[in-house]
């Protein structure tokens, strides 16, 4: 998986992605990341790229120019990838999408900034419009990195153990279950008897009741779309769901 990420701000992106565990798989060459930088492209002496919004308006537009140029160049050395622009506007992502676009070799982020992009460059370039969540950041960054982030778990040999990432919440509709480690006891709380016993069944039905119980507590929304079987069906009958 290779991110390429048209930004503003490599710094801030490079910064994030080479730190703990995708600094690690960067290092591997398990993912590979390029950041494009945006100003690169522009036809001003002072590498200015934002301007006044037509209509007025508070705030800078960033201009289409040097956007579309920069996407150009780049596609046409890694080819058609999609171009993935992170906006408050877009598709809330959620870990389905996440699996979605993990299948992919290449994807190009566009990180906006100001009050947003030129709308005549998203039309002539982007293909998928993502948001993070309903509020507004000061650019498309930490976005694109949480979004990298999520992904780079799902690639092959990033995580230490590549199971992990089909036990973590959401990966068939439903939060994790409790971690515990080391010591057995702390201020009074114990680690749960069933995790100590050695018995490996009774170890994998505890947690996913204790996956079930969470999402109903915390999360209740989610178990509409949740893969459940006949007997997690069954126990959530029981605890009330």
């Amino acid at each position: 998986m290779n991110f390429h990420v048209l930004t503003l701000f490599p710094e801030l992106i490079n910064t994030v992605m080479n730190t703990s565990i995708t600094g690690r798989a960067l290092e591997k060459g398990v993912i590979g990341l390029e950041c494009v930088d945006i100003r690169d492209y522009s036809h001003s002496k002072t590498r200015r790229v934002d301007d006044y919004p037509y209509g007025g308006g508070a705030g800078m537009v960033m201009q289409a120019q040097p956007v579309v140029e920069a996407c150009n160049d780049l596609k046409k050395r890694v080819g058609n990838a999609p171009v993935i622009y992170l906006t408050p506007q877009g598709r809330v992502f959620d870990q389905k999408m996440a699996r979605r676009l993990a299948q992919y070799d290449d994807l190009i982020f566009l990180c906006g900034h100001y009050e947003g992009i030129d709308e005549r460059a998203l039309e002539l370039v982007v293909d998928e419009q993502i948001s993070i969540g309903d509020y507004v950041l000061t650019g498309g960054e930490l976005p694109a990195a949480i979004v990298m982030d999520c992904i780079s778990r799902l690639v092959p040999g990033v995580l230490g153990n590549d199971t992990s990432a089909d036990e973590e919440s959401f990966h068939d509709g439903l939060l994790e279950y409790p971690q515990y480690t080391r010591p057995e006891e702390f201020m009074g709380l114990r680690v749960p008897d069933v995790l100590l016993s050695g018995h490996h069944g009774n170890v994998d039905k505890w947690r996913r009741q204790k996956s079930i119980e969470r999402t109903l507590y915390v999360r209740p929304d989610l178990l509409e779309n949740a893969v459940l079987n006949e007997k997690d069906r069954e126990y959530l009958k029981e605890i009330g769901g």
